[in-house]
């Protein structure tokens, strides 16, 4: 009986390693797709991975995807309350003068920041562009300044700003990368405002102009950003897309016409989500550990991530994420101050390669005990 016995479970375990047979391994990922422009980038949004890119980090003229960086200044304005929408911008005659694509504003009318700010997003309009421009740098070389230093901050370390509009000028330049990193920062900063970049068309003064990025008619996954095109910058697109909770951004610069941009933004788009998948492994301030921390009042503390963790990976390899939580200061002892890390958090595919790496730190400071606790725990300090 007990050889029988022995003999089922030995089968049972036969027939289960075979029937759930090798580790199902990633399907292959062809190279990008080749596409008509001199450089583009295709990025995850959440996750931060590159899935393509070619000559990214070639000085480019940006034409009119210089509105993003003004873009990104106006709403900062508008966040922290020196800028209000409702605020009236009384158009100069330098504003009224600007070449290019307009909104047809007229030189000493008051328009409110609302119309001016859609006239530049969805209409490219240079005039309302260099109106708010003015209304929040004084003048738009001091604006100008103003869009260099923000991109410093956000780590666009190969752009170069002259103007709001993105006119051609002598040093006024920016890269593929540079510009998904904006992308990115105007998509997490301001969710309130990124809206805009999907109106289709806007009305101003009887006129009526659609919105430039033709994709927002062609995939309603795309929401947003912007297009660019001058003669010797050619014609430039930032695009972004959400498709099941995956959202990834394409920058296309250099393309030879309209359509190919278009196509070369929605065959980066179609090529990250066929190939690539986008998971969240942690969510902000959930508790990854909970160790003992000697001399404090509650014994032990809640260990987290200060931030949500995203990876990217081959599609249908989700399964084989592995993530590791360890502690780089042991024994922990009290007092802890929040958000001052502890250890580390590291997420890896099936072959072991890291993809992720985060701080653990105490989601809340940690208080010392009283004396008694104290005096104990220095006695359990000697035998750790």
């Amino acid at each position: 009986m007990f050889r029988s016995s022995i003999a089922t479970a030995l089968l049972c375990f036969v027939l289960a390693t075979t029937l759930a047979g090798p580790a199902l391994a990633a399907a292959p990922i062809p190279k990008p797709p080749d596409v008509n422009a001199r450089a583009y980038l295709l990025m995850d949004h959440f996750s931060g991975r590159i899935l393509a890119q070619d000559h990214a980090d070639d000085r480019m003229e940006p034409a009119s995807l210089t509105k993003l960086m003004t873009s990104y200044v106006v709403f900062t304005a508008l966040k922290d309350g020196r800028l209000k929408l409702t605020d009236s911008v009384t158009i100069s005659e330098h504003a009224w003068r600007a070449e290019g694509s307009r909104t047809f504003v007229q030189v000493g009318t008051q328009i409110p920041v609302d119309i001016l700010i859609k006239g530049m997003i969805v209409q490219s309009g240079n005039d309302a562009t260099i109106a708010l421009a003015e209304k929040v740098g004084g003048t738009e070389p001091a604006f100008a300044q103003m869009m260099n230093e923000y991109a410093k901050r956000l780590g666009m370390k190969s752009s170069n700003f002259e103007n709001s509009d993105g006119l051609p000028s002598p040093n006024h330049y920016t890269t593929a990368r540079d510009m998904s990193t904006l992308a990115n920062a105007i998509i997490s900063q301001f969710p309130e405002y990124y809206h805009l970049f999907s109106l289709r068309e806007f009305l101003w003064n009887n006129i009526k102009q659609e919105n430039r990025n033709g994709l927002l008619g062609k995939d309603p996954t795309v929401d947003g950003l912007k297009t660019g095109h001058t003669d010797s910058a050619g014609f430039c697109l930032v695009t972004s897309a959400n498709r099941n909770s995956m959202r990834l951004v394409s920058v296309v610069m250099g393309s030879p016409s309209v359509k190919a941009r278009e196509d070369a933004s929605a065959a980066l788009l179609n090529y990250g989500y066929t190939f690539f998948e986008t998971t969240k492994i942690r969510t902000a301030r959930d508790t990854v550990l909970k160790p003992r921390v000697y001399k404090s009042s509650g014994e032990f503390a809640a260990i987290g991530i200060p931030y949500d963790i995203y990876v990217t990976v081959a599609r249908d390899q989700v399964a084989s994420i592995k993530t590791n939580a360890h502690l780089t200061k042991e024994p922990l002892v009290a007092p802890l101050p929040a958000n001052q890390p502890v250890g580390e958090f590291t997420v890896a595919d099936g072959n072991g390669e890291i993809l992720a790496k985060a701080p653990l730190v105490p989601l809340s400071t940690v208080a010392e005990g009283g004396l008694w606790t104290r005096a104990v725990d220095d006695v359990a300090l000697w035998f750790h």
